[in-house]
């Protein structure tokens, strides 16, 4: 049983690293003028588009894509530890109790609250790979001079080194519980997607049936909005922290925090919202496309076990049109339709 899984836990984590490759790339000149908007002093553009064309203007469209190598090489990591640990935190929680009937079933599923839960946790966790990489992508993103030899950063490694050097190794995690404010979020996120899972679920049998694959899409894609609605101002945060000169005192993300009310009203939490939608909503339906489905054709998230209360039974319904959906359920297919009566020991638990 240890081996199995072991070996789910790696499968697990190998698609969120798949999942991740390019998802932080696909749609990265957004990211550097949401940065930009974000940190640069009052008044220096006069919204996105005018900081889209004077980046373009002043440094040419390549510049967009500064800051572009960290996530290209760190966001595999990064979604392989928020979403492997998204599945194992899903399975102690409903392994917790943490379930709910299933409507017409005697069989349970992980809760809508469990759901957001695990998101926040695995949120919380990513942050300590996330911040770093961050970090080092919002350094680079910030320089403005379009040739590199004026640039105080020449690269990433350089960013990492002149960090490391003026704050020790653990200046590469300076203003981390900004980061762990803003991946919290997760937990609207994911308890979005499940809410858009059940709600498209209820088409099937209609004419607007929608596929499993599509209904991911959507609910991905959808659910980012809710991400960055209540993300957005701790991003602004964050953001304003890894963009301060190596020199700069250190300050506190409270302190941040009302540096930016002061000056710029609650409105202020707000900015670089209209890039992060532009930029959410293809980049996060495509990772949870592709997570999904590499979950569903790897078979990495098996039946599991879960021991029930001490004298009770439970039946278990297999079929190729049922779900079973403990955690948040699959579509089971090419099984014949069976009855599992368990007392005292295991029950299957579904996880997708």
């Amino acid at each position: 049983m240890a081996s199995q899984d072991s070996g789910q836990n790696y499968n697990v984590r190998l698609v969120g690293a798949i999942a991740g490759m390019g998802s932080g790339q696909s749609m990265d000149t957004f990211d550097t003028v949401k940065a930009r908007i974000q940190c640069a002093p009052p008044g220096t553009y006069k919204g996105a588009w005018d900081c889209l064309m004077m980046t373009v203007r002043n440094e040419s469209v390549f510049a967009l894509y500064k800051g572009a190598t960290p996530p290209a090489v760190g966001w595999a990591a990064i979604d392989a530890v928020l979403l492997g640990s998204l599945h194992n935190y899903r399975l102690i929680l409903s392994r917790s109790g943490l379930t709910e009937p299933i409507p017409g079933s005697s069989r349970t599923r992980l809760s809508m609250f469990g759901h957001g839960v695990a998101g926040l946790m695995a949120g919380c966790t990513s942050a300590i790979v996330a911040h770093p990489i961050e970090l080092l992508k919002v350094k680079l993103q910030l320089q403005t001079q379009r040739s590199v030899a004026d640039r105080q950063f020449k690269g990433p490694i350089d960013a990492a080194r002149q960090v490391i050097k003026a704050h020790g190794i653990q200046g590469m995690w300076r203003g981390l519980p900004s980061s762990v404010a803003l991946r919290s979020s997760f937990f609207w996120f994911f308890l979005s997607v499940e809410g858009l899972m059940r709600a498209f679920s209820r088409l099937d049998g209609t004419p607007t049936e929608m596929s499993t694959g599509f209904k991911t899409f959507c609910s991905g894609g959808l659910s980012s909005f809710t991400f960055w609605f209540f993300g957005i101002p701790a991003d602004n945060v964050k953001n304003r922290i890894m963009g301060r000169p190596l020199d700069a005192p250190r300050i506190s993300a409270l302190r941040v925090a009302e540096d930016i009310y002061r000056n710029l009203g609650w409105r202020g939490f707000y900015r670089g919202l209209a890039p992060c939608f532009l930029r959410a909503f293809p980049v996060n339906a495509s990772a949870l496309f592709v997570y999904e489905g590499l979950m569903r054709g790897l078979k990495a998230e098996k039946a599991r076990c879960l021991r029930p209360p001490f004298g009770q039974s439970h039946s278990v319904d297999l079929s190729t049109t049922s779900r079973l959906s403990v955690v948040y359920g699959i579509e089971v297919s090419s099984l014949r339709e069976c009855r599992i009566g368990i007392s005292n020991s295991d029950i299957l638990e579904g996880s997708r």
